[in-house]
């Protein structure tokens, strides 16, 4: 019967396992592809001390348990040699017939990993505390939280789809955003009532910006998106019926290529009542809308109702240029100053206003075009003391 063989220190040595001259172990297996690969370490066992000026690493038992679980799982070695960049980009090959502005978000993001050493850690070395520890110093960096974010929106399904591939056996970004960085994002609120009037009171008044006044109200009092009322033709909007037809958006790329796509959710399409007011609105600029020499078609689409001064359609870009002049002038003619006012906070506030009025939760779902109701209760409503005392005292009256 042949010795076992044994260590230095007399311990006997298992299978596959060895130590050198100098006293390093070694570990010999083959992987998934039959190669003959080679694992070390200085300690034999996880209780062993690490040797005087050599690095602490996992014991060469602790580095064969996880190759052994490695491999019963299928996990294929060193993460198939991909980078965290290079996982990324192919999980994002992967997703087909996104939308133009998600699109954008995805290059994004990877032109952020692409500026990072952490793009070109081998994705099976990235560890949980690596993870976080890049997150952090993306915001010291001075990424908000916003885009941090998005990051991590891309990046964690990525490790997901490597993990479920066998190239991890864990996903180092399985965690809480919120326990890691500081949401430092400025809530958008709604306007107060008393704002919102001086805000269009003062553009209706204004000789420079009086021609945007049909426009802004419009946005004030429908709750539409700014991509879906840039999107809007003259024949969205019914007359007879008073209401808009919304089932389409209006977006335009970075090189100024316009684009038409779906509303941003299911519930997206849908019909919106218009007040007399809004309907005059829409009749004013339909009245003084310029006749341009040929008259723009995307993607089939004609008669856009806001066009710019090249005759081709405004776009979202447009009317925020025009809010953020406005509040600026307002600013600078009075003491008391607006907060800041887009056409995102226009739909917040007519939520906001509409929900302050009673209007069913179920009714403003679907003007809203919300798909999820929480959205309608929570993320555009935002109610004070003054709301919660008025409906208070009108319930203990009934």
């Amino acid at each position: 019967m042949s010795e076992k063989r044994r260590d230095n220190r007399n311990r006997i040595l298992h299978n596959g396992e060895s130590q050198r001259q100098d006293g390093r172990y070694a570990y010999k297996y083959k992987d998934l592809n039959g190669e003959t690969k080679f694992v070390y370490s200085w300690r034999l066992d996880k209780n062993d001390r690490t040797p005087a000026g050599k690095a602490r690493e996992p014991s060469l038992r602790e580095k064969e348990r996880q190759i052994q679980q490695d491999l019963f799982n299928q996990i294929i070695p060193n993460g198939g040699n991909l980078t965290v960049l290079e996982l990324v980009q192919k999980y994002l090959s992967l997703k087909i017939n996104v939308r133009h502005n998600t699109r954008a978000n995805y290059n994004f993001v990877v032109n952020i990993i692409k500026k990072e050493p952490f793009g070109n850690i081998r994705i099976d070395k990235v560890r949980q505390s690596d993870a976080k520890a890049w997150l952090i110093k993306l915001q010291k960096d001075g990424r908000g939280y916003s885009t941090i974010h998005s990051v991590r929106g891309v990046v964690r399904p990525a490790f997901e789809m490597a993990l479920q591939d066998g190239l991890i056996n864990r996903n180092p970004f399985s965690f809480e955003l919120a326990t890691v960085v500081v949401n430092d994002s400025v809530t958008r609120e709604a306007i107060t009532r008393a704002q919102e009037r001086a805000f269009l009171k003062f553009i209706q008044e204004d000789k420079c910006y009086c021609k945007y006044y049909d426009g802004i109200f419009i946005l004030f009092k429908t709750g539409l998106r700014v991509s879906e009322f840039c999107g809007l033709t003259i024949a969205d909007i019914d007359f007879k019926k008073n209401r808009i037809r919304v089932d389409h958006q209006l977006q335009r790329s970075g090189n100024m290529e316009y684009i038409i796509e779906k509303p941003k959710t299911e519930s997206g399409e849908r019909f919106i009542p218009m007040s007399n007011e809004v309907a005059a609105c829409f009749r004013r600029i339909i009245q003084n809308r310029p006749k341009p020499r040929k008259e723009p078609m995307i993607d089939g689409y004609t008669g856009f109702l806001f066009l710019d001064k090249n005759g081709m359609p405004m776009v979202a870009l447009h009317w925020e240029h025009y809010f953020k002049h406005i509040r600026n002038k307002y600013n600078s003619i009075y003491k008391i100053q607006l907060p800041k006012i887009t056409p995102h906070v226009c739909r917040h506030t007519f939520c906001s206003n509409m929900a302050k009025s009673g209007m069913n939760p179920k009714t403003l779902q679907y003007i809203m075009g919300h798909s999820d109701i929480s959205v309608t209760l929570n993320t555009y409503t935002h109610v004070q003391f003054e709301d919660a005392k008025t409906e208070f005292d009108r319930v203990m009256e009934a």
